[in-house]
């Protein structure tokens, strides 16, 4: 069974202590396929590091994430383009829009996610998308680049049914992870009424561990407690759920 893990930050300073072995009880658990987001510049060299280290098993991203999007936007951008230039990625992302934390940067949000797509676009990838209060934001941005190039994965989904319905409407994937076991989460409530054809698996590790393990450090590994989840909500074996998600994942990142 070979389990794909479509978003983990691998290279967070959360893993500094036992890095090598928590991605180890990855690979035990049959979890082989790390697809690795970017932040922002300050990253990239562990990040290389990490594809360094663990060349059969990790895939990068380049992109700017929404939290990132500063003063200095317009040079981090410049950053993403330089990589671009010189080496291959899997993808475009994390990129998007967050509201929770700060609401006074959304104009140049907007026009970072937007120059990213086209990015995306150029570079024939597909896009990972941060999305945090502002479903109407991003769905407003993608509405204008809507195209046969535009596609990707909607990153974290923690939305409505229809929402879930809108972003398949854009070429997205969702990236089902952790939530999915909350007792509040609400997605557990619906997801069954999405074909699995449109659906990818995720931790966001280190953050949004599943039960039982909710509030502690996530880690890829515990994606399995997602797999499981899934297999109950559609009734349908563990290896199956693995097979087509990774199939899925594989339409996406083409790799």
């Amino acid at each position: 069974m070979i389990v794909t893990d479509t978003h983990t930050h691998l290279y967070s300073d959360a893993f500094d202590d036992d890095r090598s072995q928590m991605i180890q009880r990855a690979l035990d658990s049959g979890v082989s396929r790390f697809f690795i987001p970017a932040i922002d510049s300050s990253y990239t060299k562990a990040m290389l590091q990490l594809e360094t280290d663990y060349p059969d098993y990790v895939y990068l991203m380049t992109g700017l994430h929404p939290t990132s999007v500063k003063e200095n936007y317009q040079d981090e951008l410049a950053h993403v383009e330089d990589l671009l230039s010189k080496r291959s990625f899997f993808a475009i992302g994390e990129i998007g829009i967050d509201l929770y934390w700060d609401t006074s940067t959304l104009g140049i949000q907007k026009i970072a996610f937007k120059h990213q797509i086209q990015l995306a676009k150029k570079y024939k990838l597909p896009i990972v998308i941060h999305c945090r209060d502002a479903f109407d934001e991003i769905f407003e941005v993608l509405k204008t680049e809507k195209s046969d190039d535009l596609f990707g994965i909607f990153h974290c989904f923690t939305g409505t049914l229809d929402q879930a319905k809108q972003a398949i409407s854009y070429n997205m994937k969702l990236g089902i992870g952790g939530v999915v076991t909350f007792k509040n989460g609400k997605i557990d409530q619906f997801l069954n009424q999405i074909p699995l054809k449109h659906i990818v698996l995720e931790t966001d590790s280190p953050y949004l561990a599943p039960k039982p393990f909710r509030g502690k450090r996530n880690e890829s590994g515990y994606i399995i407690k997602v797999l499981e989840k899934l297999s109950e909500l559609y009734n349908v074996p563990k290896a199956e759920i693995a097979e087509i998600t990774t199939q899925n994942s594989k339409a996406i990142f083409n790799i």
